[in-house]
């Protein structure tokens, strides 16, 4: 029986429709969607390794001064420059005194004049002294002759009042006594606080020390605080360092380690953590460190990066993984695993972890167990897997891949 012309166009073209599904299904299934996902894995080894902590700092004084006046004034001259070492006390810079000096003039003329007044008040408690006695002595005698008869009351009323005025008398010299010393007493408080004023326009080291900045310069005007020098002790510098607090777990005093200067990266230079700050980076939730080197190096210079790497103590031997295969799934951290084919999560539980990316197992785990280490997409327990050396094929000499 022969078919006619359009039913063979039928045919072809339903034969055409089902190989065009047939591709595209194929395509699905190999490299689509429902593709299944390759995945790489490793074996859980027993090991041991030494863990460290690893972070990038500064270069830091640990002593630094900032030398400026007390009160805003114009910088008369400065006697150092940048890279000058300094001794304790040594003259650094002078700021303009103004109508300091005049001011110590008058208040000394004051001081004198203060102690003429003095000295004057003095012989007035004397003169006033000797005249209570002589009154006190006139009235007694009066006394004594009033009770005899010879001297009438009028005279002793008399001689009482002038006891009575010497004694107000003497009460008012011994004030201004007093009066006279504390004037003088306040003016050389005044010329001791005008000492110290000349004194602080006198810029001095306040330790032994290297000139680091000169931030003002003859004829500048400064403020109260304002800094005229910088000085360093550089046999104090060490090295500000910053860990992330997720991986700070063991960092205290004491830990000793090596830092690598970027001017020097080849070498590396022994050192110990001197203090941990209690106060984190709560923005780049990092926590501080001081690290000192046990032999500061030449030539290391303030504000320079370094890399250091802190050793910590070695662990015991255990499972050890990759540290790409510790994923966290919900509330729970764990490795994916092979099962009949099938992709199974293990929770495990976790133990320190080294600078090259393996990662201690405490439970969950033992040596010889597969592990997902890289896959192409986040895993689920029902996906289909493929296993495969590498996700992305390794690129020959030339530049294609085999």
């Amino acid at each position: 029986m022969k078919l006619s012309r359009q039913t063979q166009r039928r045919f072809v073209l339903a034969a055409l429709a089902l190989a065009l599904l047939a591709g595209v299904g194929f395509v699905m299934l190999r490299s689509g969607p429902l593709a299944p996902v390759k995945v790489v894995l490793a074996e859980v080894k027993e090991g041991s390794f030494t863990p460290a902590l690893f972070g990038i700092g500064t270069v830091e004084a640990r002593r630094s001064w900032m030398v400026g006046p007390t009160v805003a004034g114009r910088v008369l001259s400065v006697k150092v420059d940048v890279g000058d070492a300094v001794k304790a006390g040594q003259l650094l810079a002078e700021m303009d005194p103004v109508d300091i000096d005049q001011r110590g003039a008058s208040i000394d003329a004051s001081i004198e004049r203060a102690r003429s007044a003095q000295s004057a008040a003095q012989a007035q408690l004397a003169d006033a002294t000797a005249k209570r006695e002589l009154a006190g002595t006139n009235l007694k005698r009066n006394q004594d002759l009033a009770r005899q008869d010879f001297i009438s009351q009028g005279a002793i009323e008399s001689r009482t009042q002038e006891k009575a005025s010497a004694d107000a008398g003497h009460d008012a010299a011994r004030a201004n006594v007093a009066a006279a010393a504390q004037d003088l007493k306040r003016l050389q408080a005044d010329r001791a606080a005008l000492n110290q004023q000349r004194a602080n326009v006198r810029l001095l080291a306040p330790a032994d020390g290297v000139v680091t900045a000169r931030d003002a310069e003859p004829g500048a005007t400064v403020v109260a605080g304002q800094p005229v020098l910088r000085l360093i002790n550089p046999s104090s510098l060490w090295v500000r360092l910053r860990i992330d607090q997720g991986r700070s777990e063991g960092l205290v005093a004491g830990l000793k380690g090596d830092i690598v200067l970027r001017s020097q990266p080849r070498m590396r230079h022994p050192g110990q953590v001197s203090r941990v700050e209690l106060l984190s980076d709560s923005v780049t939730e990092e926590r501080i460190a001081q690290v000192a080197f046990d032999v500061p190096p030449a030539g290391l210079s303030v504000g320079e990066m370094a890399e250091v790497t802190l050793q910590l103590a070695p662990v015991a031997q255990s499972p050890l993984v990759p540290g790409a295969a510790v994923q966290r799934v919900g509330s729970q951290t764990g490795v994916w695993t092979l099962q009949s084919g099938k992709p199974v999560f293990v929770p495990v539980r976790t133990g320190a972890a080294s600078l090259d990316g393996r990662v201690q197992v405490l439970e969950g785990l033992t040596a010889g167990d597969k592990v997902v280490v890289y896959s192409q997409k986040a895993l689920n327990a029902a996906q289909r897997v493929q296993v495969v050396d590498a996700l992305v094929p390794a690129k020959t000499a030339g530049g294609a891949t085999p």
